[in-house]
């Protein structure tokens, strides 16, 4: 009984929705327009009305009952506040020293409040070597 009052119901819309006759007077426009809602029921109309009379084969899940809720415990209502100082992380490591064979840069200051300076410090020469001068 259901299917044929939905039967139903979907032609009365469909005849209520078909377009009235136009007045054209000669305007394609308003031709091709009707020729495309022609074209459209003919393709759609027929899956439309199947779907009002033929039940789906299967429901997805959404369609059956909820499961009852699940509920997070209780949290506490009190927590008994934390007096530990606060740990601060360490800086990062920086290497003060780029060594080449013939000398080394050594990092001075701290950044803060000495700026940071590049001092290049030569090799001494090997021995038994004659003094450059």
């Amino acid at each position: 009984m259901k299917r044929a009052l939905a039967l139903v119901v979907v032609m009365a819309m469909l005849v209520a929705l078909a377009p009235s006759p136009a007045h054209a007077h000669g305007a394609a426009g308003a031709a091709l327009a009707l020729g495309a809602f022609a074209v459209f029921n003919a393709l759609f109309l027929p899956f439309a009305i199947a779907s009002a009379v033929v039940a789906p084969a299967y429901y997805p899940p959404a369609y059956y009952a909820a499961p009852a809720p699940v509920y997070a415990p209780a949290a506490p209502a009190y927590y008994a506040p934390s007096y530990a100082p606060a740990r601060t992380a360490a800086a990062p490591l920086i290497n003060r020293e780029v060594v080449y064979p013939h000398g080394r840069y050594i990092l001075y200051g701290d950044g803060v409040s000495s700026a940071y300076r590049w001092v290049w410090v030569p090799n001494p020469p090997p021995p038994g070597s004659a003094p450059v001068r």
